[in-house]
């Protein structure tokens, strides 16, 4: 697959020559000094000794530290007192720090003309050639990327999604999976019982004490101790969780004030849960996020718009697909601009992508 070039600053040009380096100034205990400078999605360079820098493993509202001459993104929960923080709120060039936001070439995007029709993600939105790229950058990740998706319970409510997005971890389309409890909870319910919420999956056919389901797996999977053994004592093989485990994929499962339970596997403490997936954000080279508007938002806040390979700067795919136009739009307003929307329903992406795959 051949991505969009990487167009390099040119700093032995002004106002990058004759621009200082970076202004420092010590943190707090926890808190950074009041002109911190704020990262965001795109490249970033500091210079240090009279030297640009790239910042590496970028994620956007950080501060940036300077650690034995090199810029480090850092959360400003994990700032120490004295530590160096780049302050200022320039970034042309001129203080020091520059934003690359032209950092790839998309010549082939741009309009003829200034004014054009539907500029928005809707429902009226034509996505053909969206699909055909993302199956490329798929096929190109699977060997060469990592890929994260971030699913919501909608995922796993229907028979036919349930299978593709099960199928599409088994043949590798998938390095990490971020959830919550909810969506964990109900595809070992459909494991179990073939339910969601106590509705058949397939015939959408309502059970006697069928919402007793969802209550009843957590149950029995926290007296087991953990999802693995869950899976293992039931002899259940079917379903998105089974197929992390079968494959040994990693997961993290990310906690909510409204959590039945939870499973055992849940990280219940905020922090911890974004530590455990910014480890994962850091390494991502193509991020679908479906039908979960607060962890779309939360992953797309971690992950910046390119990632460093062996060949180069490339960009890095973020796509959010919902059936609301609100919330395909939402992630983008909230400056993950990279992000590419797909206004359709869940479970017919689900089947439609890995039939194609």
């Amino acid at each position: 697959m051949k991505f969009p070039a990487f167009l390099s600053p040119d700093f032995s040009k002004e106002p990058f020559l004759s621009a200082p380096d970076v202004i420092t100034e010590p943190a707090g205990d926890g808190f950074l000094p009041e002109q911190f400078y704020a990262t965001t999605i795109y490249p970033e360079y500091f210079k240090i000794d009279g030297k640009w820098t790239l910042l590496h493993k970028s994620r956007m509202d950080c501060a940036v530290v300077i650690e034995n001459g090199t810029p480090v993104v850092t959360e400003p929960r994990r700032v120490k007192k004295g530590d160096r923080v780049v302050v200022g709120r320039k970034d042309d060039g001129t203080m020091g720090v520059y934003v690359h936001a032209s950092c790839f070439d998309n010549s082939e995007e741009s309009a003829d003309g200034a004014f054009v029709f539907r500029t928005g993600q809707s429902r009226e939105t034509s996505f053909s050639r969206e699909y055909d790229q993302l199956y490329e950058i798929l096929r190109h990740d699977r060997d060469h990327g990592y890929i994260v998706w971030v699913l919501g319970p909608a995922c796993v409510f229907d028979y036919d999604s349930r299978n593709a997005m099960a199928n599409l971890i088994k043949k590798g389309y998938c390095d990490c999976l971020f959830g919550g409890n909810a969506l964990a909870t109900h595809d070992l319910e459909a494991a179990l019982f073939h339910t969601g919420l106590g509705q058949d999956i397939y015939t959408k056919r309502h059970i006697e004490n069928g919402h007793y389901h969802h209550l009843h797996t957590i149950n029995l999977v926290r007296r087991a101790g953990s999802i693995p053994r869950f899976l293992e004592e039931y002899g259940l093989d079917t379903g998105v969780m089974h197929a992390l485990v079968k494959t040994d994929t990693p997961f993290v499962l990310a906690g909510s004030i409204r959590d039945d339970g939870p499973l055992p596997e849940v990280i219940g403490n905020v922090y911890e849960a974004q530590n455990a997936m910014r480890k994962h954000t850091r390494k991502a080279t193509t991020v679908i996020c479906l039908a979960t508007q607060l962890h779309t938002i939360a992953t797309g806040n971690m992950t910046p718009a390119y990632c460093e390979t062996e060949d180069g700067i490339r960009p890095v795919y973020i796509y959010s697909v919902d059936i609301s136009e609100f919330a395909v739009n939402k992630l983008h307003d909230r400056g993950s601009l990279s992000v590419k929307g797909l206004v359709t329903n869940i479970q017919d992406f689900l089947v439609h992508l890995e039939r194609n795959l």
